[in-house]
């Protein structure tokens, strides 16, 4: 057979082994790759490279009257590779091309194998991420060996991959497939060799009550906690992880705002937050069997740069280098995970937490002031990283409790029912205003002049947040200290009346039901919540309004009804008897509240949405 696959070009000298030592010395190999035929691989800094020995005869070939395409030069970076495996002797197939010249079409040999394992982007979809598996052959087992070493060596110098996480799993999310969907992406982490301790939930608050009896030191084992599950779970691990170590002052409030909760007793808005024990109603009433450890537990303690003693630290600070939360989707909506990687898909998700990605999130604390209107002062802190919304969206989400039997679908069942009812409630709402410069960081000057002396809070430049956004690697804000105005030009705005519905965006919140979100061009850090009020309008103008939303390239902020407001913070009062919120998929009954926003608290691995 000609071209055996011992035939190594490495510089000048034909010994493997001399130069296979030098990271900056490309290795080269005559090999067979699976499929495709004999190839020359080469091996650099940057990645995997290979070409055909013999180039086909015709850029072009034809089979069946159907042209196709014959070039198989390619080449994958490391940056795309997450994986290689020496998977002993066996069958390596040949050419599935026409004109493959010496390496015969449909023609098998037996030989040492390995394999590499990476993605590539759909060619519909640059968002979903697909795997790529490359089956590479040799006679020589020696020389088999020295190339699985190499990518093994280049794959260690890649920073911020995962080496031990801790996974959450919802079994009864969505449709109830969360287990199946973690047994679907298990795989990757093996192969990636990604050490997984991993958490069957059991009952509602189980996730919660885990993070916040974890202590510092053994979170600090992690490189980050992955959830299999819905906006809902996410949440609940989130509010878990952030109770005790996010220490932050209450939202700031108009000083009439102030008054009302000092009226009602000697309350301070200025003290320190003390968070209560919240309850979460996830889908995971039945239950499977006990919790699943995999993998070993680390005793070393990471510091802030990342490096590790065997000294505890009392503190660990969201915002760090290292720990970040994946989400692998098997919810109902999913809106976070399609808003950070632009696609609702497990193994994009597995992808993105295996090979390191990061993108910074926004995450707002919402504090509950009054249950209702006659109960006391009793702050409760709850944190949201999509939306917060009342009235319709309250109604929506306390409706679908009624119909959790349905899974999805509840979803559309308890819409249409609320819709039809119309209802809406007397509120006040206060927010922050600041300048158009600092909601607009990427208008400049005769753009924003433009905007600021048209003066709508409607009007919308769509600039959409993207992977390497511009404005969400600005300097994250400085949080302004607890009952106080925000630094520059702000002012306290109050908006009376009777609302269909108030929302609180942190990101767009796109879905399959809202292609474009609530908000096209909310951004994942850019330290803004996007206040939509939602005042009382017929029947009619309110479906064209919902109709907009769910409209690829719709414009629902467009109607004189529907007020937007960009702002870092906004206070919240029921002046009816009923108040029921919506945090992230969660119920939460409040007849007063505030929220305000901390930019970038948290990282996820992703990379945001792909264009």
């Amino acid at each position: 057979m000609e071209g055996d696959g011992d035939d190594c070009l490495i510089g000048e000298n034909s010994d493997p082994h001399l130069q296979f030592g030098g990271e900056a010395t490309p290795l080269s190999s005559t090999i067979f790759l699976d499929q495709v035929g004999e190839v020359i691989l080469t091996c650099n800094s940057d990645g995997l490279s290979w070409k055909c020995v013999e180039p086909f005869s015709k850029d072009e070939s034809t089979c069946l009257g159907i042209k196709r395409d014959s070039k198989v030069s390619t080449n994958i970076k490391f940056s795309d590779l997450y994986a290689v495996e020496f998977i002993n002797y066996g069958i390596i197939r040949g050419s599935n091309l026409p004109n493959a010249g010496r390496f015969l079409l449909g023609h098998n040999f037996e030989m040492y194998r390995f394999t590499v394992h990476g993605f590539h982007r759909s060619k519909t979809r640059s968002s979903l991420w697909v795997p790529s598996v490359f089956t590479f052959g040799l006679d020589n087992l020696q020389t088999c060996q020295m190339w699985v070493n190499r990518i093994n060596s280049s794959l260690a110098l890649q920073v911020g991959r995962p080496k031990n996480l801790l996974v959450f799993i919802n079994p009864k999310s969505g449709k109830g497939h969360g287990y199946r969907v973690w047994e679907t992406v298990a795989p990757i982490f093996t192969r990636a060799k990604v050490k997984t301790k991993v958490i069957v939930t059991q009952r509602a608050g189980q996730a919660f009550d885990v993070m916040v009896s974890t202590s510092n030191r053994e979170l600090n084992s992690y490189d980050g906690v992955v959830t299999v599950g819905g906006d809902g779970f996410f949440n609940e691990i989130l509010n878990g992880f952030l109770k005790s170590r996010h220490k932050a002052s209450y939202p700031p409030a108009p000083s009439d705002f102030i008054h009302s909760l000092e009226c009602n007793g000697s309350f301070v808005l200025h003290d320190p937050i003390e968070t209560a024990a919240t309850s979460f109603a996830v889908d995971d009433e039945s239950l499977l069997s006990s919790s699943i450890h995999n993998g070993m537990e680390s005793t070393n303690f990471r510091n802030e740069d990342g490096s590790c003693s065997t000294d505890q630290d009392p503190e660990f600070p969201p915002q760090n280098e290292w720990f970040r939360f994946g989400i692998i989707p098997a919810g109902s909506t999913d809106a976070i995970v399609m808003c950070t990687t632009g696609a609702r898909d497990p193994i994009t998700s597995a992808l993105h937490i295996v090979l390191g990605k990061r993108v910074c999130l926004d995450i707002a604390q919402v504090v509950r002031w009054r249950t209702t209107s006659t109960s006391k002062v009793e702050p409760c802190v709850r944190y949201a990283a999509s939306f917060a919304g009342y009235g319709f969206y309250g109604d929506v989400i306390t409706e679908s409790e009624k119909y959790r039997w349905m899974g999805p679908n509840r979803y559309d069942c308890a819409g249409t029912k609320v819709f039809l009812k119309h209802s809406s409630y007397q509120a006040e709402v206060a927010y922050l205003e600041v300048k158009s410069e600092e909601t607009n960081p990427t208008a400049k000057g005769n753009l924003a002049s433009l905007v600021q002396a048209l003066g709508s809070p409607n009007v919308s430049e769509r600039v959409v947040c993207r992977v390497n956004c511009n404005v969400c690697s600005m300097k994250p804000m400085d949080t302004f200290a607890c009952g106080s105005q925000p630094p520059g030009e702000t002012r306290w705005v109050t908006s009376k009346g009777r609302f269909l519905s108030v929302g609180a965006a942190i990101i767009s919140c796109r879905n399959e039901r809202a292609p474009d979100g609530l908000v096209a061009d909310a951004h994942l850090s850019d330290g803004f919540l996007h206040l939509i009020l939602i005042k009382e309008c017929p029947h009619a103008f309110y479906l064209w309004h919902l109709t907009e939303l769910a409209r690829k390239g719709g414009n629902p902020l467009k109607f004189d009804f529907v007020e937007h407001h960009k702002t870092p913070a906004f206070t919240f009062t029921s002046l009816g008897k009923q108040s029921m919120w919506n945090v992230d998929g969660e119920v939460l009954q409040a007849h007063q509240l505030s929220a305000q926003v901390f930019q970038g608290l948290i990282s996820l691995f992703a990379t945001g949405p792909e264009v």
